[in-house]
């Protein structure tokens, strides 16, 4: 495969980057921290950069380069840039994970290799502990002198092995790790204590470390400035002193996780342990010029040195673009909401589900307050983070299974779908390894591919669109595939459990989707959210863009903890405003709770205003 002279190489997908974003492409020879706000394109820039290195060989086969995000849905987002920019041989050198997903493929593939009393069992179970689970542990075993928080922070971030002496707090925490070790019937292992085990893994096993990095020289990390303490040490250990270059993108004005374990000062951490030169890029590419200069209001309050953004986007809406709506009562909220969503919907201004409406917390609650005005005018409300089995569902469509199989699903339900069908090559190409300049063998798999789009149509004709139809048709795409197969391609699906969580999930929202459709083509749709509206909370909201957000509950009751004082708070605030493309509105009930002035003071002269309905 012809490689491109750096020289040479055009931007792919795009017609152009910002200056700034070019000079951080280019710079290879060291380490770069890129801060960029809202609507930059941080995703869009490491995908360009990602396609630089692969399509100039400055990342030579058979390296790779490692990309870490925060959210599943973020890191799958990246990987599918890069494939359509790249071509598939080049494209399977780039490795997408989550800072999750990278520890827990780590953790499986070399389990044996963990040092006693550390090694767990094949059949480890994956939890999530709440604080309660931590203060039930703290009574169970008589540690009087810890709290919850104190042991689960404690937990993230303390070294392995730990010994069972000094402090109270740390002989909590040894006895936390033995217990879930032996006193449970089975192994459970949180993210965090994955973590721990990965660090203690390449830690203690040279071998094991050295391999890490001659196979990744190059590392990408999204959105640097959620990342923790814990996260932080792993990556010092993994690449501290070897010759990997870091590109890491990140806005400390969207610092939203400190209350997580995310590091209050990860970027100067990093300058400082990477030796990094740091690089602002300044477009806004998501909203247009009326919101980037309210956006700008809030950043400068959390930032008074903050760059002014420039807005790329057009605004192509009339009237406010942002306010605060007040009502009376919940049910006046609620009905209202419902009722201007309707009315824009029917007069062809936005789609249902270009629409988010945003919370702090208790999306759950939300949703029961909303869905009854929402049901009453044929709207469909759809709380992402509400489970389906295990798995939220906002989790479960950014799951490779899940994209793979509904492409799949797409292809027996339309009669032409070039965008999944090329989709689906690629996902073919992928799992099997094909070299795309092996013409017999892509000649052979556009053959199979369309052999089973032949019979997954067949299959979708027989099986009525009902709730019962959902695991044979999709267990007829997953067959076609190969479970085994997709194991393999994918490490966090290569324990069963793991797997059968999100294929569990697939059948189960597919089930609820057929209950209420009348195509298959409705019920995929249904699947993939179109036509809803989405709920969800703030913190599930970052890295997506919808055309018109709403938050719900700006007011001293639901959000009591936005203060002047509370930078943190303040930065969620600017993380939901800054979700929308071309409208953000605030939802204020004096039955649930007052006004927060100090943001409408700060928001005045901007010409955001208090409106009464």
């Amino acid at each position: 495969m012809s490689l491109v002279p750096p020289g040479d190489w055009n931007p792919q997908g795009v017609a152009d980057l910002e200056p700034r974003a070019w000079e951080a492409l280019r710079q290879t020879a060291q380490s770069i921290l890129v801060t960029a706000g809202a609507g930059a394109g941080k995703t869009e820039f490491l995908a360009q950069k990602a396609t630089y290195l692969l399509q100039t060989g400055l990342c030579p086969a058979p390296k790779r380069i490692l990309a870490i995000s925060f959210k599943r849905d973020a890191a799958s987002n990246l990987a599918e840039r890069v494939t359509k920019r790249c071509p598939p041989k080049q494209a399977r050198r780039f490795t997408s994970y989550t800072f999750d997903s990278f520890a827990k493929g780590l953790v499986d593939r070399f389990r044996a290799a963990i040092p006693e009393p550390y090694c767990p069992p094949a059949g480890y179970h994956i939890v999530t502990p709440r604080r309660q689970d931590y203060a039930d542990f703290l009574d169970t075993y008589n540690f009087q002198g810890v709290n919850a928080q104190q042991i689960e922070r404690e937990i993230a971030r303390v070294r392995l092995p730990v010994a069972n002496s000094g402090s109270e707090l740390q002989r909590a925490v040894a006895e936390y790790w033995r217990a879930q070790y032996n006193d449970y019937g089975q192994v459970s292992l949180s993210f965090p204590m994955l973590n721990r085990l990965v660090e203690l893994l390449i830690r203690e096993n040279p071998y094991i470390l050295k391999a890490l990095r001659l196979t990744y020289p190059v590392v990408f990390l999204d959105e640097f400035q959620d990342t923790t303490f814990a996260q932080f040490q792993l990556l010092r250990t993994a690449f501290g002193g070897s010759e990997a270059i870091f590109t890491a993108v990140g806005d400390d004005k969207q610092r939203i996780m400190v209350w997580a374990g995310a590091m209050p000062d990860a970027f100067a951490q990093f300058e400082r342990q990477f030796g990094a030169q740091r690089i602002s890029l300044i477009s806004n590419w998501r909203s247009h010029e009326e919101l980037v200069r309210i956006q700008h209001v809030i950043a400068n309050r959390i930032d008074p040195t903050v760059e002014q953004p420039e807005a790329r986007a057009v605004r192509l809406v009339d009237g406010d673009v942002a306010a605060i709506w007040e009502f009376a009562n919940e049910d006046e909220e609620s009905d209202c909401l419902a009722q201007w969503i309707y009315r824009e919907v029917q007069a062809g201004n936005i789609e249902p589900h270009d629409v988010a409406i945003l919370v702090r917390m208790r999306a759950d609650e939300v949703e029961g307050k909303l869905s009854p005005a929402f049901n009453a005018r044929s709207l469909r409300l759809r709380n992402v983070a509400r489970n389906v089995g295990d798995i939220a569902i906002q989790d479960l469509l950014g799951e490779e299974l899940t994209q793979v199989l509904l492409r799949l699903m797409r292809l027996g339900v339309a009669e032409r779908s070039p965008e999944n069908w090329n989709a689906a090559l690629r996902d073919l190409q992928f799992l099997e390894a094909i070299d795309p300049s092996d013409e017999a063998r892509q000649r052979r798999l556009q053959e199979r591919l369309q052999v089973f789009v032949r019979e997954i149509r067949r299959t979708l004709r027989r099986l009525e669109p009902i709730p019962d139809s959902a695991t044979p048709s999709a267990r007829a795409a997953l067959d076609f595939i190969g479970a085994q197969v997709l194991r393999r391609a994918f490490p966090s699906y290569q324990r069963q459990p793991d797997f059968d969580r999100v294929w569990n999930g697939f059948v189960l929202l597919l089930r609820e989707c057929l209950a209420h459709a009348e195509t298959w083509s409705d019920a995929l749709d249904d699947f993939e959210g179109l036509g809803q509206v989405a709920l969800m909370t703030i913190h599930k909201s970052k890295s997506l863009e919808f055309h018109t957000m709403i938050f719900y509950g700006l007011d001293n009751q639901t959000w009591w903890s936005l203060t002047p004082d509370r930078t943190e708070e303040l930065n969620s605030f600017f993380v939901a405003f800054t979700r929308a493309k071309q409208r953000a509105f605030f939802t204020l009930c004096i039955e649930r709770g007052q006004p927060v002035i100090w943001i409408e003071n700060l928001l005045a002269p901007a010409g955001v205003r208090r409106v009464h309905f």
